[in-house]
């Protein structure tokens, strides 16, 4: 004859349950990437910034957390400011600062 389960052990066991689908479902995304955003960073864009002005430029790709490219300059002063990748002098500073760091 079987025995009805007591409710600390029904909770137990579906305690238990609950940690082994977390396990399984952590281990099977270990290896996808992370977004830590899931839209576009750049709203607004300029068209150039002078380039002694430039510390660094970050250009990411189109992906799924936004479909365009997107090019972020962080300024001497600290500040980030997003760049048309389209336009003219945006793709000069690329250039130039892909240059300065295969020279070091």
């Amino acid at each position: 004859m079987a025995r009805a389960a007591t409710p600390a052990a029904a909770r137990l066991l579906r305690a238990a349950l609950l940690l082994l689908v977390l396990v399984a479902a952590g281990r099977r995304a270990a290896g996808a990437p992370v977004v830590t955003e899931l839209r576009c960073w750049c709203l607004q864009t300029v068209q150039g910034i002078h380039f002694k002005n430039i510390q660094s430029v970050k250009v990411t790709p189109p992906g799924p957390h936004c479909g365009q490219t997107e090019v972020v300059a962080t300024l001497k002063a600290g500040q980030e400011v997003c760049l048309n990748p389209e336009a003219p002098m945006v793709k000069k500073i690329i250039n130039k600062m892909l240059n300065k760091g295969s020279t070091n």
